[in-house]
């Protein structure tokens, strides 16, 4: 079994936080590398079909094969096969998104991602979305940072808390180098854990290990696409703004739409994952069954295919040369298509077709209401990019997330009013439901903090509020023999009686101090030359986490409480089940309100 030590100094936390940062950037470009190159090989190979691409990628791959041997429509089945084959034969949680396995690991699974995972999940998800497969890198890149965090804390031999807290700095690092958001990284790692909390001591690790990823990739592709360094952004955008205070009814509306519509995305995915997996053919095919049906969709609807950022770029840069009903057609065809290639098991994220399409939507929503007053909503490209922050805060549980990144890969600060109002309407309307089943609502109910929880809960417990009083505790005298103890226990039940001469506490008996005495000598043996002298004891203003601390320290079942200015008066007993009783009566009020 993995020995693992104390938790560390923050210091040292910090430094492998930048390890972890340092790979994860490296990986991130690893995956940029190979989507592209798979892009290239399979849709511009094998059928000559090109890929638009937003206005801030950087190419880094230069094949110019163009075969065409192959019809579209069977490009992403034959991507989905592979990726099947891959996936189930050497690490089956690497199918799907990826976002919801690390969620899994960090709480129910002490953060142990297997070595394998980051390798295995670059490959089988660059397949996936170069074939055309309706996914982004964002789900892959969680799992594979959570992957590689997870694996430095093994090497180090790190305790579970230390290990869980790399693992985040991890998820953290890949968003915030992925999509060259720093910022929007770190809160991505402390709040997906989570539908209305946040893992808050993981925060600055995960601020340390995003901005080092982010600087890493960075650095690569600003090199390789010879601008100045942090000039580069996802999407390039027009100046937008905010026109009149009337637009924040609009975008409120705006955020109850995008909620609306994510909750079909929601169960949309939900249940076709739930169908594929009552399919009763191997697991490896599936994929390839998914991947063929976006294939064919994807003959007829080219916008869906792939991560579509190079469509969202279009949409965002003029949202006027699509009409209303294309701009909806696209939203819930994507929606479909998503659901088909990650709910099948082909590799890839939830997260950026989210993106997607939200600015699908948005734009609907912007030229609708640009037609109804167009003297207020003058600019609608602003709504497919606030819809893309609603749609992500909504399907996503992710609010402070979504609007931070958006920003950050538009470089639209102006309309942070608006996205903040949009993301916190579609956050409400879609309640409790979310992308991410293995989210927990909040600190409390995750299992990776319930020993935490105990502690906290025992510390607002008093012992009097738990023992059992002197009056209905049975006890012996000193003059009693050991044979009369050992009926009384065998009547009873209880181990261990408090000794009592003239009114005041003087010792304890236990069945432990009984049994070292011969069977012989039981009936003529008196308690006072057996029992305990030097008592244990606690106190009745005493909480509950300190006494249970002295059992624990001294390898015993009960504690007898005494008052503080007198230690011969006995109060009461408590035992680790009368802890145990307390903590759950505490506890279920605590969740019933």
């Amino acid at each position: 079994m993995l020995q693992t030590r104390p938790p560390l100094r923050f210091g040292f936390l910090i430094f492998l936080s930048v390890i972890v940062g340092v790979v994860t950037g490296i990986a991130s470009f690893a995956l940029y590398y190979l989507t592209q190159f798979f892009t290239k090989l399979f849709l511009s190979g094998l059928d000559s079909f090109k890929m638009p691409r937003p206005g801030g990628e950087v190419e880094v791959v230069h094949l110019g094969v163009h075969w065409g041997i192959l019809p579209l429509f069977v490009i992403p089945a034959l991507g989905g096969l592979i990726v099947g084959l891959v996936a189930y034969t050497l690490a089956p949680e690497t199918a799907g998104g990826g976002t919801g396995h690390v969620i899994d690991a960090f709480h129910r699974f002490r953060g142990f991602v297997r070595a394998r995972v980051p390798v295995i999940k670059t490959i089988i998800s660059a397949i996936t979305i170069g074939s055309g497969g309706s996914a982004g890198r964002e789900g892959p890149i969680t799992q594979i940072g959570g992957g590689i965090g997870s694996t430095i804390a093994n090497l180090f031999k790190l305790s579970d808390k230390d290990r869980r807290i790399l693992l985040v700095s991890g998820m953290a690092g890949g968003i915030g180098s992925v999509f060259l958001a720093p910022m929007g990284g770190a809160f991505f790692g402390i709040e997906v854990l989570y539908k209305r909390d946040y893992e808050i001591e993981a925060l600055i690790p995960a601020i340390t290990s995003s901005i080092v990823a982010y600087t890493v990739l960075e650095t690569l592709l600003s090199n390789i696409a010879g601008v100045p360094f942090g000039q580069i952004r996802i999407f390039k955008m027009h100046p937008l703004r905010i026109s009149s205070p009337i637009e924040f009814l609009t975008y409120a509306a705006l955020g109850a739409i995008a909620g609306g519509v994510g909750l079909v995305y929601i169960f949309s995915y939900h249940y076709t994952k739930k169908l594929f997996k009552k399919l009763r053919i191997p697991d490896h095919v599936k994929p390839a069954i998914g991947g063929l049906i976006v294939g064919i969709m994807g003959v007829y609807i080219h916008q869906i295919l792939g991560t579509g950022y190079g469509f969202t770029q279009m949409v965002l840069s003029n949202c006027a040369k699509f009409t209303i009903t294309f701009l909806l057609f696209l939203t819930f065809a994507k929606i479909f298509a998503t659901a088909l290639t990650v709910g099948s098991g082909g590799s890839g994220g939830l997260f950026a077709p989210s993106l997607v399409i939200g600015s699908f939507l948005g734009g609907a929503v912007g030229l609708f209401f640009n037609s109804l007053m167009p003297n207020i909503v003058t600019q609608p490209e602003a709504y497919a990019l606030v819809g893309m922050a609603a749609f992500l805060a909504g399907v996503s549980k992710t609010p402070l997330t979504a609007i931070i990144l958006v920003l950050e890969i538009t470089g639209s600060y102006t309309l942070l009013p608006a996205t903040m109002v949009a993301s916190i309407v579609a956050y409400i309307v879609t309640g409790e439901y979310t992308l991410y089943t293995k989210q927990v609502p909040t600190r409390v109910e995750s299992p990776a903090h319930r020993s935490e929880m105990l502690i906290d809960l025992l510390e607002e417990v008093k012992v009097k509020d738990a023992m059992v009083p002197a009056e209905k505790i049975v006890t012996v005298s000193p003059d009693d023999t050991v044979l009369d103890v050992l009926k009384l226990i065998e009547k009873m039940g209880y181990i261990g009686y408090p000794v009592i001469e003239n009114g005041k506490l003087v010792g304890i008996v236990t069945f432990e101090d009984i049994e070292k005495i011969p069977v012989e000598d039981r009936a003529k043996t008196k308690v006072r030359d057996v029992m305990t002298t030097e008592l244990i004891v606690a106190y009745p203003d005493e909480d509950l986490r300190s006494a249970l601390a002295k059992m624990v320290n001294h390898n015993i079942g009960r504690l007898l409480v005494v008052s503080r200015e007198d230690k011969t008066k006995l109060l009461g007993i408590i035992t680790k089940g009368d802890i145990i009783r307390a903590y759950a009566r505490v506890r279920a009020k605590l969740i019933s309100t």
